[in-house]
């Protein structure tokens, strides 16, 4: 596993002062505030601008950065979860289980929802990241077990 979390990319310009939209932003909004410092690209740089746009972080770095540079921490940076709290990196490629023992394929990505976050596991199936439907996630087996009938 890489040492480094993405925590956001950067996005499309806005204004013409260097500032652009954090594209998948970290919901942590330490990491948007003016003095906050990670990689870019690999390289450190720190927030010198920062303001919200449509309900999404803008923020200006100390250096350019090309539309697209990954926004990454180091892992140790990242603060403990709660009991049954994970950061969405440690679900990815998971296998998905029902309780039935039906194998469902692997976590491909984990999508914000409005309510609650989804997995998506392979191409075509979203599972709601609600305790109806999560039985367990067992991140030394890389496993999460599901309930029946979410997945048609």
């Amino acid at each position: 596993m890489s040492e480094r979390v993405a925590i956001g990319r950067v996005g499309k310009p806005h204004g013409l002062d260097g500032s652009f939209y954090v594209e998948r932003p970290s919901t942590d909004a330490r990491w948007w505030k003016v003095g906050a410092r990670f990689l870019a690209g690999g390289e450190q740089a720190e927030v010198v601008g920062s303001r919200r746009a449509q309900g999404r972080p803008v923020i200006k770095l100390d250096r350019p950065v090309p539309r697209g540079t990954q926004l990454e921490v180091h892992r140790a940076e990242l603060p403990p979860t709660d009991e049954d709290e994970y950061y969405a990196f440690q679900l990815l490629g998971l296998e998905v289980v029902e309780e039935n023992g039906r194998a469902l394929g692997t976590v491909a990505d984990v999508l914000p929802g409005v309510a609650n976050d989804v997995l998506q596991v392979g191409a075509d199936v979203l599972l709601p990241m609600v305790e109806d439907c999560i039985r367990s996630v067992d991140l030394d087996a890389r496993r999460i077990v599901v309930a029946e009938g979410f997945a048609l």
